[in-house]
């Protein structure tokens, strides 16, 4: 990887630790852009559906199972606006999980850069195996 895209791959970076600071969640803050052609088309943080009340964890302070990830959101999103995500690099602040992994892959996202592991690495293997580009910053 060449200087030039090291420095926008670590700015981006930032920008999406920037964004992570709109979760409302008290556990973990994730943020999440999407990238196309040095283009930012979409973003997204974890939280919950629209229309729900702005509260990630229970009463015992475990996540909600319906709190949306930050790559889900920005996929989303994206979706919604009528752009492509075709062959776009995703800037997310954790590694994803299983489940946002395949979303990413159905996405067409063709690079992900990340900042901070996941509890398990499955979905890290997951994009490695059908030939996502995969880095950790």
């Amino acid at each position: 990887m060449d200087n030039k895209q090291c420095k926008f791959d670590r700015n981006y970076l930032e920008m999406a630790r920037i964004w992570a600071t709109n979760s409302y969640c008290k556990r973990r803050q994730v943020g999440a852009l999407i990238v196309k052609d040095k283009m930012i088309i979409s973003d997204g943080y974890n939280g919950t559906p629209s229309g729900f009340e702005n509260i990630c964890e229970d009463d015992e302070g475990k996540t909600k199972a319906y709190v949306l990830h930050a790559e889900a959101n920005a996929i989303t999103k994206v979706a919604k606006s009528g752009n492509s995500s075709l062959g776009a690099t995703l800037y997310v602040t954790a590694a994803p999980c299983i489940e946002c992994a395949k979303l990413i892959i159905q996405s067409g996202i063709k690079r992900v850069v990340y900042q901070d592991e996941y509890r398990v690495r499955d979905g890290i293997d997951l994009l490695e195996r059908v030939g996502i580009e995969v880095c950790k910053l």
